[in-house]
Parts: structure tokens; C-alpha cells; sequence
């Protein structure tokens, strides 16, 4: 597809890169000589410099031949712009990252009057990932397919966990029959798809996906949802705040939120007349022993520095907090994260990128099987997929154990009907059928890529 990418700050740029990886004809514009230089130096992209929502810049990088325009700058309206003016100009569909709350509370109607076909939200879909996080409290990831019937969670494997030192294959019946399909296994920074002979080792995160109800049985059989989030300490009073207050009232569990501007914490008082709104600097020792972070269930560090955030999510850790995660925007810190003592973070341009990566994949109908939605899993070293067989998917009512599968490659759900299976040896893949594909690889672009040639 050809696909032009407005701003090269982290989103643009992590979106060039899996964009131009996956062999799209990538366009990048953005008025900055620096990021434009990294991106042409490091990537097989062609760089347009200028402002995005310029009926010449958008000509010059060939709008009117384009499949698609994504605005990723840091300004709403700018992206808002960019897209009603690309799409006037030609191109098939527009994606906007809009953030500000004003105008996310009426966006439908934004949507039709700008002729958008896609808008992203960065601080509710974090807001949204860190809520499901929080209601499992030993994962360190988690996705949800099929309405929340299936659920793929990713957890740190521990020296008690029965678990460890035994092979795959006999883990089913070490586990009582439970029926979960272990996808995914990140052992020193390396993620690998397992096979039955796999065994995890204590320190790894383990990815395991299965029904809503077996994931449940799966924890409880490991003694690990002996405790319960009831309440949530926040530090940083801005939109992922705000939004994740919210879904957390939903679910019964308080909220206090720590917040250094007075002018803040008066808006968020009529905004979250649910929430504990408490003036002051998350940082200080002292404030966060005063407000007794010590017995909160969790904690939540969200403000606009990752050096503080990791801080103060390490100081809750060293307090005994059971759940604990912090914002981060820097990828290289997810390395440190991983070796420190801390449960997960979370990067709201990261998911950004990812949430824009699942409706480009979704545009594609490579040989007649769409791929419906795709989640990145274990820091971005696999990723999960949803395709629907058609009638020229190869290998339809084959049984799995006779098929040979691409190294690194993983059917990990069927869905047929009403019907959703834990594939094992015997189980095939018919027309019609959803299809969950797990994948350290990123070149699965369509089902029938899952087949070694």
C-alpha cells in the first residue's frame, strides 16, 4: 500500500519503520531537518519536508495515489486538518491521533464533518491497557480477543510456580486439565514461540491465552490471585489519569491521585467527584508516606518524566505495593524495567503506533483472508493476530499435526461458530473460522503466510 505518515516524532517513526519493514511504499513529512534525517538514514522511506496539511506538501508526496494518510504530529488540529484536506485530495482513507478531550467527547461528529475514517485516542487506550492490567495482579501484559471470551496474559514466571524446570507438553496434565496454550516465552530479552519440549525458567515472562473462565482457573491453580485491586494510587493528574479514573469507578476500586498544579487538581475535583484529588509533588518521600502509598493495592506512576515515574514505581515496589507500573516513553527502558523489580510499564506512543498498526493490517486482503486486528505481546517481540479462513486458505480441514508451520509460528485459538477451541493435534481449521495466530515473526501478513513453503 502507499501510505503517508504525517510527523516523525516516536509514533511516526516506530509506524515507518514496521510500515516500510512489511514493504509499503512509505512517505514521511515532517518540517523537521533532524527527524527527517533519521528517519531517511534508517529507514526505506522517502522524506518530505514541510507542514503536513499543505495542499502542495500533500501533492508533492503523492496524496491523491495514496491508500492511506496517517497525522501522528503533536497537534490535533494539525492532524484534524491534515486528513480533511488528504482526503479531499484523493486519498482512501485518514487516521488522526486526536487527544484533546474536547473535541474526543464529540468525535463522531468530528469524524463525518472532516470526512476521518480513524481516530486514535494515545491516553485512553493507555488508560484502558493499564485498567486491564490492574484487575489481573500478577500479569505484566494482557490482551483481550472476542469481546473479553478469549484473553491472552503475560506473567513473570517465579521459583515457586510449579511450572518451572518441567516441559511444555506435560504442563496440561501438571495442571489439572486446564486448558490454556502457552504462546510465548521472553527469557533474557529473547521472545520465543514454544514448542512441547520448551521449559520456562524462573525470571521468564510466560504468555498464556485461553478462555476468560480457564485463565482465571490457570491463576488460581498457580496461588496467584490470592489478592484483589480495591484501590489505586496515582501519581500525575493528566488525560490518562482522568480517563483511567474513570473506567476504575466502573469497576468499584478508589482512586487518589497525587498532582503538583493547584489549577489541575481543581479541574480534576469536578471531574472525578469519585476520586481523592491530593496538591502536591508525587516525588517527595515524604508526601507519598504521609498519604500512606504503603497500603494501597496498587500504584500507578503517570507523570510527563519516565526517570520519575520509574523512581517512584521502585520506591512503591520497596514499600510492598502488590501491583505497581509506571509510564515510560523511552524504548530502551524497557530493558532496564525488565531487570529491575517492577511489574510492567507502559508507553502511550507505543500503543499509538501499535493501535494504528492493527488498522493498517486490517486494510489488507492479501489472497481473501483479512487479517481482523493485531496485538503486540512480550515488548513487541511477538505478535498475536486474528485472521478469518476463507476458500482459498490453504490447508482447510487438515488436521494441525499434519501440517508443517512456519518456524516461530503458533495457532493458538479457533473460533468457530460459538464454539472457541485450544487447538491440540487433532483440531483443523476450516472456512469461516477465526483464527487467533501467535508470531515472533512480522511478516505474517496473511493466513496462509503460517505455512512453511
Amino acid at each position: 500500500m502507499r501510505i503517508i505518515i504525517v510527523g516523525c516524532g516516536k509514533v511516526g517513526y516506530t509506524l515507518a519503520e514496521s510500515l516500510s519493514v512489511e514493504r509499503h511504499d512509505v512517505t514521511v513529512i515532517d518540517p523537521n531537518d533532524a527527524a527527517l534525517k533519521k528517519a531517511s538514514a534508517a529507514l526505506d522511506v522517502l522524506c518530505v519536508k514541510g507542514n503536513g496539511a499543505s495542499i502542495e506538501v500533500l501533492t508533492d508526496a503523492g496524496v491523491s495515489k495514496s491508500d492511506a494518510v496517517i497525522a501522528v504530529t503533536g497537534h490535533d488540529e494539525l492532524n484534524m486538518l491534515c486528513c480533511f484536506t488528504s482526503k479531499h485530495l484523493g486519498a482512501k482513507c485518514t487516521i488522526a491521533r486526536i487527544r484533546d478531550q474536547d473535541y474526543i467527547s464529540d468525535i463522531e461528529q468530528f469524524k463525518k464533518t472532516l470526512d476521518i475514517d480513524f481516530v486514535v485516542n494515545p491516553e485512553f487506550s493507555t488508560a484502558a491497557y493499564i485498567s486491564r492490567l490492574l484487575r489481573f495482579p500478577d500479569a505484566v501484559d494482557i490482551e483481550t480477543f472476542f469481546r473479553g471470551n478469549i484473553e491472552l496474559v503475560g506473567f513473570r514466571a517465579s521459583e515457586s510456580d510449579e511450572l518451572i524446570g518441567t516441559p511444555i507438553v506435560k504442563l496440561k496434565k501438571l495442571m489439572g486439565g486446564i486448558s490454556v496454550l502457552f504462546c510465548a516465552i521472553e527469557h533474557d530479552g529473547v521472545t520465543i514461540i514454544p514448542n512441547g519440549d520448551s521449559v520456562i525458567e524462573a525470571g521468564d515472562r510466560v504468555y498464556v491465552i485461553g478462555t476468560a473462565g480457564n485463565i482465571s482457573h490457570f491463576f488460581k491453580h498457580l496461588g496467584r490471585v490470592t489478592r484483589k485491586t480495591t484501590d489505586t494510587f496515582i501519581v500525575g493528574g493528566g488525560r490518562i489519569a482522568t480517563y483511567l479514573s474513570k473506567l476504575l469507578a466502573e469497576t468499584n476500586i478508589g482512586v487518589k491521585i497525587i498532582e503538583s498544579d493547584p489549577q489541575k487538581c481543581v479541574a480534576l475535583c469536578e471531574a472525578l467527584p469519585k476520586a481523592l484529588i491530593v496538591n502536591g509533588d508525587g516525588t517527595e518521600q515524604d508526601l507519598l508516606d504521609s498519604e500512606d502509598v504503603a497500603n494501597s493495592s496498587s500504584f500507578v506512576s503517570l507523570t510527563g518524566r519516565d526517570e520519575d515515574n520509574i523512581i517512584m514505581a521502585l520506591y512503591a515496589k520497596q514499600l510492598g505495593v502488590p501491583r505497581v507500573i509506571a509510564k515510560t516513553n523511552r524504548q530502551n527502558y524497557y530493558e532496564l524495567i525488565s531487570s529491575l523489580d517492577l511489574d510492567c510499564s507502559v508507553s502511550p506512543k507505543i500503543i499509538t503506533a501499535y493501535s494504528i498498526l492493527r488498522i493498517m493490517r486490517a486494510m489488507q486482503n492479501s489472497q481473501g483472508s483479512q487479517m481482523e486486528s493485531l496485538y503486540q505481546i512480550a515488548n513487541g517481540g511477538a505478535e498475536a493476530m486474528v485472521f478469518t479462513a476463507g476458500a482459498t486458505t490453504h490447508n482447510l480441514n487438515v488436521p494441525l499435526k499434519d501440517l508443517s508451520l512456519r518456524k516461530g509460528v503458533l495457532v493458538a485459538v479457533i473460533a468457530r461458530q460459538h464454539r472457541l477451541i485450544i487447538p491440540e493435534g487433532n483440531d483443523y481449521i476450516s472456512a469461516g473460522d477465526k483464527v487467533i495466530i501467535i508470531s515472533s515473526r512480522a511478516s505474517i501478513l496473511d493466513i496462509n503466510d503460517i505455512f512453511a513453503e
